[in-house]
């Protein structure tokens, strides 16, 4: 352990992985959709939730790898530890569980439609309802063999690269499209929401598709098994996090800043992949669909690997079955997640958008949960010892959690709404 203790920048550098997760988990056909219409409708008024949203990754995650990193273990099974009342287990594994499962189930369906919307936008022959199912379960057979490989690394591996691939993709869309910098630093750094239909489902739809509580799960035990000594790893995971979480919200910011740009400034709407792809033909020219098509075929794909292993993580944990990626009961789980994302994605009527925004506006009720569970367990001296939360650390996560709640209450109407249009579409 005495050589980790001068790790340089660069080596430094080298080990990230976690943050690379997360970042690939949270860039999904949510972030992609939502920044879209937010752009497309808002232009740059909500930037500023992305921002907060980012600011707020970083710190939940933050306390997330810490916990991993000190105690070995996720999330999950640290709860099932640290209380052993039969009936507190029971309630937690309820809450838990429900929350990972409805959470990783809505963003499922929304990962394979984002991934299936960008082969779309790519080839318009393939925009039929029977193509929309053969791509679904092709999406979902190749997401279950990665999965069923049971190797963390190589995971972690083709995720980061399918990061890189999304991170040169949009910031090149960005920059072409030519935006009104004031504007933007006015929309980042003045908060405020339009009075008109749906801009709070848009606040919160932002705000979902960044702070998404499976990532707390999946970075913890991320986290674990990357790093072992916390004296010296815990620094590196925390530029881990700060480097891909904050790249993450650059490029989720750029494509907000790419759809105000164009897409809002022809008075133009987002209903698909191919909305955003034909906005930036002018700029550019005939690559746009291809451009664009990849790089939401890669978000959707990414976290349809993340969410379905981030849902194993969470339930395995806490159920104490232990957090081996190669068990049976391990791969059940996020086979299960995996399944039910295609099978929806094949017989529910909304159209994908649809199911994406609803899955985001979803997640900010659901967050609130893990992100107190998460405090929790942070505070606790008997599971962090010296690493526990500081004075600090503990105000931002409170103030993180004391505005998702106030979203998710304000939200409260809109949501009812969205999910009474989501099971009647036809």
């Amino acid at each position: 352990m005495a050589t980790q203790g001068k790790k340089t920048l660069s080596a430094r550098l080298r080990e990230v992985g976690p943050g690379a997760l997360v970042a690939a988990a949270f860039i999904g056909p949510g972030t992609v959709t939502s920044c879209s219409t937010s752009g497309a409708s808002f232009g740059y008024t909500l930037l500023w939730a992305m921002l907060f949203s980012v600011i707020s990754v970083i710190v939940m995650q933050t306390m997330a790898a810490k916990l991993g990193i000190v105690k070995q273990m996720g999330l999950g099974e640290t709860l099932r530890k640290t209380f052993p009342n039969k009936a507190a287990r029971v309630l937690l594994a309820i809450l838990v569980i429900s929350a990972v499962f409805i959470g990783n189930v809505a963003y499922e369906t929304g990962n394979v439609s984002g991934s299936i919307l960008g082969i779309q936008a790519i080839s318009s022959a393939l925009d039929t309802q029977t193509w929309k199912i053969i791509l679904a379960i092709v999406i979902g057979l190749v997401a279950m063999i990665l999965l069923a490989s049971g190797s963390y690394k190589y995971i972690e591996k083709v995720l980061t690269g399918l990061v890189v691939i999304m991170g040169v993709i949009f910031l090149i869309c960005a920059i072409c499209a030519k935006p009104e910098w004031g504007e933007v630093l006015k929309g980042m750094f003045i908060p405020s929401v339009p009075s008109v239909d749906k801009a709070w489902m848009t606040v919160a739809a932002l705000m979902g598709t960044t702070v998404v509580p499976y990532n707390i799960y999946l970075h913890a035990s991320s986290a674990a098994k990357k790093w072992k000594d916390p004296e010296t790893d815990l620094k590196t995971s925390l530029l881990d996090s700060i480097i891909a979480i904050g790249l993450g919200g650059i490029i989720s910011m750029a494509i907000i800043v790419c759809a105000a740009a164009t897409i809002k400034v022809s008075g133009g709407t987002v209903k698909s992949g191919a909305d955003m792809a034909k906005a930036l033909t002018p700029l550019l020219g005939s690559w746009a669909t291809v451009i664009f098509g990849i790089g939401l075929f890669a978000a959707g794909f990414t976290s349809a690997i993340t969410a379905p292993l981030s849902a194993a993580f969470a339930s395995s944990g806490i159920l104490g079955w232990g957090e081996d990626m190669k068990k049976t009961r391990f791969k059940a789980i996020w086979a299960i997640v995996l399944l039910f994302g295609v099978v929806a994605v094949c017989t529910l009527g909304a159209s994908p958008t649809e199911i994406i925004l609803f899955a985001q506006a979803a997640n900010a009720f659901l967050l609130p949960i893990t992100a107190i569970l998460l405090l929790i367990v942070c505070n606790k001296k008997s599971v962090m010892g010296e690493y526990k939360n500081g004075v600090v650390l503990n105000i931002l996560a409170v103030i993180v959690i004391g505005v998702f709640l106030f979203i998710a209450a304000r939200n409260m109407t809109a949501f009812a709404t969205s999910v009474k249009a989501l099971f009647s579409a036809g």
